[in-house]
């Protein structure tokens, strides 16, 4: 069986799979939210020290689990222990969770692609109403870049109980982002391999493209500034803490089970070791490489924004007050409303209002992350570029290849216990399998469509995988270290790679990493049961904006069902096969 499984053509695919599966999404638009909320250049300091006692110990643990046992996290975890079978049925649950939304993104960026070649770009201005006499209602209470996202992308409903109809545009899109995956997964490690090379090293030819246009940007320093301006109080925050040690654990995609898939494929003797520390050290770079990239757009957007507000004013007032051409400035706007107020108390007064208070640091305040950050931010700071299209395209392509290359590491933690099944791979050949998972996939997938697709891609987002992979992952360390037993896997990697591990790894391993996943759960556990009734952001067309819900019952028990579902796996898994050992042993015993 050893021999006939196949291989990575070489070290480097491994570690190109391994890159273009973690670095993702979540580089580009989480983690420089999370600087932007919790420090700025300060977060850095969380954000290392949680990547060596966190991040770096559990992705070689993964690495080397996958290498040495040579199966998906089903048989891998099952070899250690028949009594951690459930593990790997969770992980392959959460994964098939994931798969399930998350290409939806790779839909929404293939739809903001097709519209990109349009000139102007039909986010750049808000479209005409039906009388042709003004611009839609809605457009104009919001801005053209949020009408885009929410109408005419979304079409989005007013609440999660107007689920509405399936929008046959977005259905489309979706087909073809599961039809450009299941290419790419087509012939297992074969095709797989090939595809990394690309969705692993085009994201940072167009980083660097951006880089360079947005460092030429007007006001891209301000952004700059902005982020590498250490705010150190924010380190006796235990949030900033928390989030650090989050964006590291989910970043590098540990217990979804694509790192023991991808591992299990390599040479026994690779050294998974060195692959660990490049990968996560590659991870981490390239989500401060794309903090600098979105600081920069940023500083431009907030820059452009501050200016047009100021612009805007001094229209207003020289209009109001019929003041000469060019002595009313930014420089002199302040002195300017005082010499007024003084002056002309009562038409200042009036026209308050309509005097709105411009403000860089405001601007640059707003802290946006997700889908806002993705589709909407960038659109708008796209927008007012020179050549927007070009911008566009490049953007878009890129996060097409974070999100497949994410999505060919999510469909091998599916599919690779699959086809180890000797059941299943004996009966269906491996594109069968493949086909099969996309199409079931895709189907489901078409729920994330309908007009409040959106708010449940939010459920999903939120809590498909969140407590389950901290007890997924909970439960590999102390496998690892005190049922298979930390001697023996000194032994099995010293067999692999020539030498056993240092005493970092050993307790990092056995005592730092697990206290620390025990102490996300702990939070994120009570900072559920303290939230109360969970609310999600809905989109109200009177006002142009987003605005707080309950939700509905429902939607509580998909949420307690999306979490259960995978977490209730692992004492499952080994109940039954204790009630099975048990009957045997009964059988044997009755038989004697």
């Amino acid at each position: 069986m050893e021999k006939s499984r196949p291989l990575w053509d070489n070290p480097l695919q491994f570690v190109f799979a391994c890159i273009s599966y973690a670095v993702g999404l979540g580089n580009v638009w989480r983690f420089p939210y999370l600087c932007q909320m919790y420090g700025g250049g300060g977060f850095l300091i969380p954000y290392f020290i949680m990547l060596i006692a966190e991040g770096m110990p559990l992705l070689y643990l993964e690495l080397a689990v996958g290498q040495r046992m040579r199966q998906g996290s089903i048989g891998a975890w099952k070899i250690i222990s028949p009594y951690l079978c459930g593990v790997g049925i969770a992980s392959v649950i959460v994964s098939f969770f994931l798969s399930m939304y998350y290409n939806v993104i790779n839909a929404w960026a293939f739809w903001y692609l097709f519209h990109s070649f349009q000139d102007p770009l039909p986010w750049a201005t808000c479209p005409l109403n039906s009388n042709r006499t003004g611009y839609e209602e809605e457009c104009e209470k919001t801005s053209s870049t949020q009408y885009f996202w929410y109408r005419q992308t979304l079409n989005i409903s007013p609440s999660l109980e107007a689920s509405g109809s399936i929008q046959w545009e977005q259905a489309l899109c979706l087909t073809l982002a599961w039809l450009v995956v299941y290419l790419c997964i087509l012939r297992g490690t074969q095709s797989t391999g090939k595809v990394v090379y690309v969705t692993a090293s085009l994201p940072y030819c167009v980083l660097i493209i951006y880089l360079i246009r947005g460092l030429t940007l007007h006001g891209a320093v301000n952004g700059l500034i902005y982020m590498f301006t250490p705010k150190l109080e924010q380190l006796s925050n235990p949030k900033t803490w928390i989030s650090a040690a989050t964006q590291i654990f989910f970043s590098l995609g540990l217990g979804f089970g694509s790192l023991i898939a991808f591992a299990s494929y390599n040479e026994p003797s690779n050294n998974c070791e060195r692959h660990a520390i490049i990968v996560s050290l590659i991870n981490s770079t390239t989500s401060i490489f794309a903090s600098i990239v979105t600081f920069s757009i940023y500083g431009f957007k907030a820059t452009f924004n501050y200016e047009s507000c100021i612009n805007k004013v001094i229209l207003l007032l020289m209009n109001a007050f019929d003041l000469e051409e060019g002595s009313l400035t930014a420089d002199n706007l302040n002195e300017m409303k005082d010499y007024l107020m003084a002056t002309h108390p009562q038409e200042y007064t009036q026209l308050l209002p309509q005097l709105k208070n411009c403000s860089l640091e405001a601007e640059l305040d707003t802290a946006v992350q997700g889908t806002g950050l993705a589709f909407i931010v960038y659109s708008e700071a796209i927008k007012n570029m020179e050549v927007p299209q070009l911008y566009s395209v490049l953007y878009f392509v890129m996060l097409l290849m974070l999100g497949i290359g994410s999505m060919l590491g999510n469909t091998a933690a599916i599919l690779t216990p699959l086809t180890d099944s000797r059941f299943i791979a004996a009966r269906f050949p491996k594109e069968v399998i493949s086909g099969v998972v996309c199409f079931i996939n895709c189907v489901i997938g078409l729920i994330f469509t309908m007009e409040a697709g959106n708010y449940w891609f939010d459920i999903f987002n939120d809590y498909a995988a969140t407590l389950s992979l901290l007890l997924i992952v909970l439960v590999e360390t102390i496998a690892v270290c005190y049922i298979y037993g930390i001697r023996r896997f000194e032994k099995d990697l010293h067999t692999m790679i020539g030498r056993k591990p240092n005493w970092y790894w050993k307790i990092m391993w056995a005592f730092a990493s697990p206290l620390l996943i025990i102490s996300l759960f702990i939070f994120y556990l009570t900072d559920y049961i303290l939230t109360g009734t969970l609310q999600y952001q809905a989109w109200d067309a009177t006002q142009g904006q987003v605005v707080t819900k309950d939700y509905p019952g429902y939607a509580l028990a998909v949420i307690g069902l999306l979490v259960a579902a995978s977490t209730m796996c692992i004492p499952l898994g080994a109940l039954v096969t204790f009630i099975r050992k048990r009957l045997k042993r009964e059988s044997v015993s009755t038989v004697a």
